[in-house]
């Protein structure tokens, strides 16, 4: 199943390490799940990623931060961006994420910001999933 995960699943595993957001990446590490990234989405994650107000769970810091970011990029299949939809959306940085969907023809877009991405699937016929529901369908896909 090939996915993009919106920034906002990210920041979720990084505060939350034993939720659904966590978990998605847990698999898609062990290879039952394919993320989809492109050059700015990854950067927006390390944007939001390394910024300390995140780091809530003790004994994750810059370093842990820094490794998650170094096993996203090992475990992500580059997009490369034929088409670009800015202003597709509200918030222009969802743009990117949608971007990645549909340049690497995602099954889903994993967010929990729904209003805002709603205008995708509308126009795009994207599937919006929440990580938890994408996790239950690939954990029953092993």
């Amino acid at each position: 199943m090939r996915v993009v995960l919106d920034t906002s699943v990210i920041v979720k595993a990084v505060r939350n390490p034993n939720g659904a957001s966590a978990a998605l990446i847990s698999e898609a590490i062990e290879g039952r799940l394919t993320l989809l990234v492109s050059t700015a989405l990854g950067l927006e994650y390390e944007a939001v990623t390394l910024r300390p107000e995140h780091w809530v769970w003790p004994g994750f810091g810059r370093p842990e931060a820094e490794r998650l970011l170094d096993l996203l990029a090992a475990v992500s299949t580059p997009v490369r961006i034929n088409f670009q939809w800015r202003g597709a959306l509200p918030d222009p940085d969802d743009d990117m994420a949608l971007e990645v969907a549909l340049n690497g023809q995602a099954d889903a877009l994993v967010t929990f910001n729904d209003r805002d991405f709603a205008p995708a699937v509308e126009r795009f016929g994207l599937a919006l999933v929440r990580p938890h529901a994408i996790l239950e369908t690939v954990r029953k896909l092993r």
